[in-house]
C-alpha cells in the first residue's frame, strides 16, 4: 500500500514584498501561492470569501464543474487548512457544506495582494 503525500504546503504569513520593476513582478510570480492560483481552487476559495457558506451542489453549479473536479479541489484546500466542510443529511440526501477558514482568507489576502502588485509593476 503506497501512503498518500499532501503536496499542499501552508503558505507563508509574510506579505508580498512590493514588486518595482517587469523583472521583479516576473521573479515574483514564482511566489505565488500555487494552492490557490489554480483556476478552480481560486474559484471555490473566491466565492467561499463572499458568502458565509455554500453547499456542495451550489458550489458546483456556481463553478460549472462536475463533482469529482470539485471534490477533489475542495479537498486540496481543506487539507491545506483553507476551509471546512460539515456533512449532514437532509433526509436521505448527502448535503456537505463548505466555509471559508480564518486561514484561507488571509491566504487568498495574500493572494490578491501579490496579484495586485504584480499587475502595479506591469503597469508601471
Amino acid at each position: 500500500m503506497v501512503a498518500k503525500r499532501s503536496s499542499a504546503k501552508a503558505a507563508p504569513e509574510a506579505t508580498p514584498p512590493s514588486i518595482t520593476s517587469i523583472e521583479g513582478a516576473v521573479e515574483k510570480t514564482v511566489d505565488l501561492d500555487r494552492l490557490i492560483h489554480e483556476r478552480l481552487r481560486l474559484g471555490i476559495i473566491s466565492a467561499l470569501a463572499v458568502n458565509e457558506s455554500l453547499g456542495f451542489t451550489e458550489l458546483r453549479d456556481l463553478l460549472k464543474t462536475t463533482d469529482g473536479n470539485l471534490s477533489v479541489h475542495a479537498r486540496k484546500l481543506e487539507e491545506a487548512g483553507y476551509l471546512s466542510s460539515s456533512k449532514s443529511f437532509v433526509g436521505r440526501t448527502p448535503h456537505t457544506e463548505f466555509q471559508i477558514t480564518a486561514q484561507g482568507r488571509r491566504a487568498l489576502q495574500r493572494y490578491l495582494d501579490h496579484m495586485e502588485a504584480l499587475i502595479a509593476a506591469m503597469r508601471g
